[in-house]
């Protein structure tokens, strides 16, 4: 989970990158005397550099007896299926542009070394201060005359950039390039690709899930036996029991960790447990309806939470919750799935082997379901005014390949895969502990829409939801306020006009994949 909107930047994916060489994966048998002609190595060379030795961090291969073998499928993976030669025919000695947090900008020239040369694409960054990139790259496209031809952003904002026409189509260019779109787990593609039914003007780049996770140690000790990742918190009451018994079991340790912070952190941790009382956002019609009886159960059961946990929760976003969670001072904790994976790591964690990531706990009403949250995440797009449009793409679709992702995942660096090639690969499971809940789990997994104004709304809400949680407001005054807010702001993006983007229909399918699906439990 990693973005400038939460307090992490691209560079966590950068820098461990360069640092590396960039590297992922196994070669191909690829022969180029035509690659020789133009000056650029021999595809197959520098395929075999982006491997696990070379791109893994040493001491996690170490940790892990990691062999050397791929943690993805080569078959799936686009830059080993890729026809470089018929790239380089096209693209050598063209330019992207690419808008980048300023602070990464030169990690990530060394990260794209491979691509270029692959390409022979040059590419040339475009520093945005971190954090006003929304801002400054919303007003270049406004002024007409954009200095980029691709950026990488919070997916909650692909509504923002699409629907004025900013961003350019890029279905024509998948299918061109067999980019593998079956290989994206749907809700990724389907939230963080696709505009409604616009078409796809994103590759899912970091593919965020909510998770639950427990501390072995403290659990087994109430429980009196071993951690049943479906039973033991069968239901969000169990998991109010539970963590008012652990928020007693040792000093300085709280029984659950929570996200609840003014703006979209509350909104998250509320559209989490809603979602599993059986919330929707909309009705057919694009009326908010969150603010029923399933969406206040979600609010009244953080409510309930909130007693057992850390002090100062009411302020908290994801680096507070990441630092308490690692650092041992919670029993439970609600959270992204790098939590998981970034607890394994010595070098990051006080709970090494102290922990397990759980499936979602049901909640015991009627109209309840498993609805796993994707929420967050970020997304790679093409300016709608790049001059090199394609080779925009071809750029997007290296950074995002499943080597390069899957072995983001073993570094720990919080920027995860969307695969389902990687996130069911057993060695990759075997270096990330969340992975096989998270995989399982995106079979049903719940989404917010990307629409114009998503990002503002969320904030908006999350205002609301905070009063509730520092007790200035009930959960149902709450909510009918945030619905109220989030009709004014749909209303100038289109909403109840004849301006409106699309039907919800368009969308329906990826607010909950889970839906017609037996359930899993």
């Amino acid at each position: 989970m990693r973005s400038t909107t939460h307090g992490f930047t691209r560079r966590t994916f950068l820098k461990s990158s360069a640092a590396a060489g960039l590297a992922t994966g196994v070669g191909t048998s690829l022969a180029a005397p035509v690659f020789a002609q133009s000056g650029l190595p021999d595809p197959a060379s520098v395929l075999a550099d982006i491997s696990v030795p070379k791109y893994v961090r040493e001491d996690y291969r170490k940790l892990y007896n990691m062999s050397d073998e791929p943690l993805w499928d080569p078959n799936k993976d686009w830059i080993r299926t890729v026809d470089w030669e018929a790239v380089r025919a096209e693209q050598a000695g063209k330019t992207v542009r690419f808008a980048i947090g300023a602070a990464d900008q030169e990690s990530a020239a060394e990260g794209l070394v491979p691509f270029e040369k692959l390409s022979g694409i040059e590419v040339e960054l475009v520093p945005i201060p971190d954090d006003s990139f929304y801002d400054k790259a919303i007003a270049e496209f406004i002024s007409g005359n954009a200095s980029f031809d691709a950026l990488q952003f919070f997916s909650p904002w692909l509504g923002d950039f699409a629907a004025p026409g900013f961003l350019a189509r890029l279905d024509d260019y998948a299918e061109k390039w067999k980019l593998p779109l079956d290989d994206f787990y749907d809700t990724y593609l389907l939230n963080y690709g696709h505009f409604g039914d616009k078409g796809i003007y994103g590759i899912p780049f970091d593919c965020d899930i909510q998770m639950v996770h427990l501390r072995k140690g403290f659990v087994e000790q109430v429980t009196g036996g071993p951690i049943d990742k479906w039973k033991t918190v069968e239901t969000y009451d169990d998991l109010i029991r539970l963590s008012g018994e652990l928020d007693k079991i040792q000093p300085g340790v709280a029984g659950v960790g929570l996200m609840a912070a003014r703006g979209f952190w509350s909104t998250y941790t509320w559209e989490h447990v809603a979602a599993q009382c059986g919330m929707d956002l909309f009705d057919s019609d694009w009326n908010p309806i969150f603010n029923n009886d399933a969406g206040i159960k979600g609010l009244e059961i953080i409510l309930d939470l909130q007693k057992n946990a850390a002090q100062g929760v009411a302020g908290w976003g994801w680096p507070e919750n990441r630092a308490a969670w690692l650092g041992g001072q919670l029993a439970t904790n609600i959270s992204w799935q790098d939590s998981g994976t970034q607890a394994m790591r010595p070098d990051q964690s006080q709970i090494v082997d102290d922990f397990v990531t759980i499936y979602e706990p049901r909640v015991d009403i009627a109209g309840a379901r498993f609805a796993p949250p994707n929420i967050a995440g970020s997304t790679s797009c093409v300016a709608s005014t790049s001059q090199n449009p394609e080779g925009a793409f071809l750029m997007l679709a290296f950074l995002t390949t499943a080597s390069i992702m899957a072995m983001n995942e073993a570094n720990a660096n919080g920027v995860a895969p969307g695969y389902k090639s990687v996130l069911t690969n057993p060695r990759l499971e075997a270096v990330s502990q969340p992975a096989k809940v998270w995989a399982d789990s995106l079979e049903y997994a719940w989404c917010a829409p990307r629409i114009p104004g998503m990002f503002e709304m969320e904030q908006v809400l999350g205002n609301e939801i905070n009063k509730a949680v520092v007790g200035q407001t009930s959960a149902k005054e709450a909510l009918d306020a945030g619905a109220e807010a989030w009709r004014s702001i749909m209303k100038r993006n289109g909403f109840f006009t004849s301006r409106e983007p699309f039907p919800y229909s368009a969308v329906e399918a990826g607010t909950w994949v889970g839906r017609g699906k037996p359930s899993p439990i």
